[in-house]
């Protein structure tokens, strides 16, 4: 994921991750923080503020490398969309800052969580478009 967008949802302040793509794999899953950091997002008022609040800024958030874990429960299609909600394919509505902080396009899939856990050091990892192979269970607590 590109910064700031993996560490908001590592802590807490993204429930859902939004990709364009569905998946049917469920399970453990290392969320990485790309290379790559989205300056733009990091300036936007919202997400400089939930950065802050975390105690990060564009200059202090982790790159190239995994951050945390968790379990992939469920991929649903987003199907509806009003420019300020979406409604997923099981009836959930999002709203507020999860849907300002997602890309909600009809047609587009909500990745569905639980159990994150923010790794204490960030482990330094090349990582891969899509899904890819990672051993987890090696990770610090």
């Amino acid at each position: 994921m590109i910064q700031p967008w993996a560490s908001l949802f590592m802590l807490g302040a993204i429930n859902h991750e939004t990709r364009s793509w569905k998946t049917k794999y469920r399970g453990p899953i290392a969320i990485h923080s790309s290379q790559k950091l989205d300056k733009h997002a990091c300036r936007l008022t919202h997400v400089e503020s939930l950065l802050q609040k975390y105690g990060y800024t564009q200059d202090t958030l982790p790159l190239g490398a995994v951050i945390g874990v968790c379990e992939l429960e469920n991929c649903l299609r987003i199907i509806e969309n009003n420019n300020s909600s979406a409604v997923l394919e099981d009836g959930e509505m999002i709203s507020g800052i999860e849907y300002l902080l997602g890309d909600y396009k009809i047609g587009g899939f909500v990745w569905k969580v639980k159990g994150k856990r923010l790794l204490k050091t960030p482990l330094p990892a090349k990582g891969q478009l899509g899904l890819w192979n990672c051993n987890i269970e090696n990770y610090p607590k």
